[in-house]
This record gives C-alpha cells, sequence and structure tokens, in this order.
C-alpha cells in the first residue's frame, strides 16, 4: 500500500470527523443566507478538482480543496512509512480550519465551493448536518467516471502536472480510496447535481 509514493500501514478507520462551523448562525436573527455551500464529492479521478474550480470561477465563489491543503501544510513532514492515522489526523485538522474560513466567507455573503474528498456516507451526512443546523443553502455535486477512465486520468495528472495537480497519487493509494468509497444511494443523490464524465 502506498500513499502519494510513501508504504502506508494500513489501520482501522475513524469514524466521521465531528466539524463544527462556527461564525455562522441560523439566519432566523437576520436577513436569509444569499451564499451557497456548493459541495463536491465522488471517487477518486472523477474530475472533481476541475468541476470545482469550473464552478467556483461562474459562481463566483470561494474554493476549497483538501487536496491543495494537505499538500501545502504536510507533504513535506509525512514520515516514512506514513500511517493512515497520521494523514487523517491532518485532514481533519485542514478540514476544521477550512470549515472556520468558509464560515467566514458565507457570512459575508460569499458562495463556497467544497472538494473535501467526502468518501464516505457519513461524511457527506455531516456536512448536510451542519448546513440545515446553519440554515445555509446546500446544493450536492456528484462528479463520477467510469473506473479504468478514472485511473488513466489520475496516472496522466501524475505525470503532466497540471492545473488540477496537487501531489502524487500512486495506483495503490487509487485502489486504497477505490476500497473506501462509500456509492452515493438514489436518496442521497435527491437534488444533487449529477455530473458523469466519459
Amino acid at each position: 500500500m502506498a500513499f502519494s509514493g510513501w508504504p502506508v500501514r494500513k489501520v482501522a478507520m475513524s469514524p466521521a470527523p465531528s466539524w463544527s462551523l462556527t461564525g455562522v448562525s441560523p439566519s432566523s436573527s437576520r436577513s436569509p443566507m444569499t451564499a451557497t455551500l456548493h459541495v463536491i464529492f465522488g471517487p477518486s479521478g472523477a474530475g472533481k478538482s476541475t468541476y470545482a474550480q469550473s464552478l467556483a470561477r461562474r459562481e463566483p465563489a470561494v474554493h476549497f480543496a483538501i487536496d491543495d491543503w494537505m499538500a501545502r501544510l504536510f507533504a513535506a513532514d509525512m514520515p516514512d512509512p506514513i500511517e493512515f492515522t497520521w494523514v487523517m489526523e491532518r485532514v481533519e485538522r485542514c478540514e476544521a480550519q477550512i470549515w472556520s474560513v468558509a464560515a467566514g466567507a458565507m457570512a459575508a455573503g460569499t458562495s463556497v465551493v467544497l472538494d473535501l474528498g467526502l468518501t464516505r456516507k457519513g461524511d457527506r451526512a455531516r456536512v448536510a448536518e451542519i448546513a440545515q443546523a446553519c440554515e445555509l443553502p446546500l446544493q450536492f455535486h456528484f462528479v463520477t467516471a467510469p473506473r479504468d477512465i478514472r485511473r488513466a486520468r489520475v496516472l496522466s495528472r501524475n505525470e503532466v502536472k497540471g492545473e488540477t495537480f496537487s501531489m502524487v497519487v500512486t495506483p495503490q493509494m487509487f485502489d486504497f480510496m477505490e476500497g473506501i468509497y462509500e456509492a452515493p444511494d438514489a436518496d442521497e443523490l435527491q437534488g444533487a447535481i449529477v455530473s458523469e464524465s466519459n
């Protein structure tokens, strides 16, 4: 098993993170929220980063990508061999800070595009709970593509290092993420915008 080129020791999955959205409270005491929380999710290599960047330009909105934060803040510090728990602890820290900054943007009336991975149903449910509790307009975007196309894209992105490149995703990492990804069911996709590429 490898993560960005380093060996990984497989450990038990942690439960869905317990994010909170401080700085944004229910809008009952003020005018209705005009900003929208756009949440992008889907399997690895589906085109989430490209989709999120394009959406952020169209809206306009502030784009937050977990891969960018992880690469910038922690890539140089990754131990060898790396442990999945080490990565997930830092992902949760990044997500907490992203939520904090996103809350400020939304409170100021600016829409936000979150590209956090959200590979597990529990992660996506938690986002929906936060949005509902804070009365935030929420739009899920499910981005997907066939597995063979996604795998080829990831390998190509590693070599080209184009606009959406933030870190090397090895074939082993792709396979690992495929193993933990939980596809949405019909109920979860209700009201979501679905983008399928091939």
